[in-house]
């Protein structure tokens, strides 16, 4: 927890070995930290006064509000903090599935019931094969369209509807917030049967396929739909489109990935890397259990700030921002300045409270760990149903003491071997007829790993369609939010798709 300090009186830096009060915390090394120090007399025989920092202000009275408020244990979104987020924070108008059988997960861990919380559109055919499954990216929840338990824009609302390229009077169409999401779904600030407390971080380590194989059970039980008529999905929701069809091959027909990847790659996994990072050295987090407590929003709000850089593209912020200052009648300050600070302030600012702290923890390592090819898949299979990892092997740090010294071919597999991997694995679904698009302007999903997905499924394909259809930054130059802010040009050939 954050103590209480002054304006103007914040020290940042590596902290070893200090005990705080008894509503701090004890660290052996913390590398974000904010604790007071002796308020600085005035600088009498000084060059220069000290410079004023109102961003640390702000923060300070945010901590000061949370801590004298109270904070509710099963909804820390609940305080009002700002707009919305682009995927529209939902905490009515959905539905939920509820298993009471459990679900073992790819790396040992087990959740002995879970609920997905889901909407809905359009109408089920008798047949019942007119569903399209939409999957979402990292922190959306169910609400990608509006309807009549929660009117509000949904985050892909001009994508989906009547007439629209998701057509809801041709298609039954479906949407769920993640397993182990913040937005109704069973997930680390859910209760765990067994004794009634948060999970926190008791909940086991989660994979793109766990997601998956949650919804085909609510797909299966609660629409009797035994074969989707479409994935659809975007960014981590591409991931999961893929993922659906290789878990459950002859459940569906069509499949579409926009923005998305066959497997992480290194520079996306440092980037969430460093926003785990952030987020955790928050003295709030607690190693994840701070509900009912002042919850980690500075450590959010850095980790959503770094995010944000990565979900739009150089072009853009040049055209939005260029070198412009706030406000160029004040002095530069240290504290947010030019504009595109001040935009990343308020993104992280808006979002710091209206998501799970543990669940962006979580759901981004899902995405790390994301790979379809053939070892990777095998292993997860072979480990699924074991126990979970126990305390002392979980640990164990797996960052040698030596410091890290490159080597020649240090990767487990040469480019090649990682090639052939990559073809075994996606052979399994290369029968099916698959749309993947790509973002030249993309830097979090490069458009090359769209290529990739195309060029391999296209060398192994087994008679599916494969399609291709990538936007030049001539098109579109709002990088990996592409999805989200150009619809008309991504719209059309995923219509196309789905109805031919």
């Amino acid at each position: 927890m954050i103590p209480r300090v002054r304006p103007n009186n914040i020290r940042v830096g590596r902290l070893k070995n200090i005990n705080f009060s008894a509503r701090s915390f004890t660290s052996k090394s913390a590398l974000f930290y904010v604790t007071p120090s002796p308020t600085p007399k005035p600088a009498v025989q000084g060059s220069n006064p000290q410079l004023a920092f109102p961003c640390l202000d702000k923060l300070e009275a945010k901590n000061e509000k949370l801590q004298t408020c109270g904070i509710d244990a099963d909804n820390v979104s609940s305080l009002e903090t700002g707009p919305e987020p682009s995927y529209s924070f939902v905490q009515t108008g959905f539905e939920l599935f509820k298993s009471t059988e459990p679900i073992h997960l790819d790396h040992g861990g087990v959740l002995p019931e879970y609920e997905i919380a889901y909407e809905s559109w359009g109408e089920l055919n008798s047949e019942k094969s007119n569903l399209v499954l939409i999957h979402t990216g990292l922190s959306a929840s169910s609400h990608a369209h509006s309807q009549p338990k929660n009117t509000k824009p949904g985050w892909w609302e001009g994508f989906i509807g009547p007439g629209k390229y998701i057509d809801t009077d041709k298609y039954f169409v479906v949407c769920t917030n993640v397993l182990g999401g913040c937005y109704g779904s069973t997930g680390p600030s859910s209760r765990d049967p067994a004794d009634g407390e948060h999970y926190a971080t008791r909940f086991p380590i989660l994979t793109v396929n766990d997601m998956v194989r949650a919804q085909r059970e609510l797909v299966n039980k609660q629409f009797g739909v035994t074969k989707v008529h479409a994935c659809v999905g975007a960014s981590m929701g591409g991931m999961q489109s893929l993922a659906y069809a290789w878990e459950f091959e002859d459940e569906v027909n069509k499949v579409v990935s926009i923005s998305g990847c066959a497997r992480s790659h290194p520079y996306s996994i440092a980037l969430r890397h460093t926003q785990r990072q952030v987020l955790m050295s928050d003295a709030n987090w607690n190693r994840g259990f701070y509900y009912g407590k002042v919850p980690p929003h500075v450590g959010m709000k850095l980790a959503r700030e770094i995010a944000t850089v990565t979900y739009r593209s150089g072009p853009e912020w040049e055209y939005r921002f260029g070198r412009n200052r706030a406000d160029s009648s004040r002095p530069p300050a240290l504290c947010p300045d030019f504009l595109v600070e001040t935009y990343l302030d308020h993104a992280g600012e808006k979002f710091c409270m209206e998501y799970d702290a543990n669940s962006l923890l979580y759901v981004s390592k899902a995405m790390d760990l994301f790979d379809l090819g053939y070892l990777n898949r095998s292993r997860a299979q072979s480990t699924r149903k074991q126990p979970s990892p126990s305390t002392e092997n979980s640990s164990k740090t797996t960052v040698p003491e030596q410091p890290y010294e490159e080597k020649a071919n240090s990767a487990s597999l040469t480019q090649a071997e990682s090639l052939d991997d990559l073809k075994k694995g996606l052979s399994k679904i290369a029968h099916k007829d698959i749309l993947v698009v790509g973002v030249e302007s993309d830097i979090l999903f490069p458009v090359w790993q769209q290529r990739e997905i195309a060029n391999v499924l296209k060398e192994v394909s087994k008679g599916g369609d494969i399609r291709y259809f990538e936007l030049g930054e001539e098109i579109s130059n709002y990088g990996h939010d592409t999805f989200l802010l150009s619809l008309d040009d991504i719209g059309p050939p995923v219509k196309d798709f789905l109805e031919n």
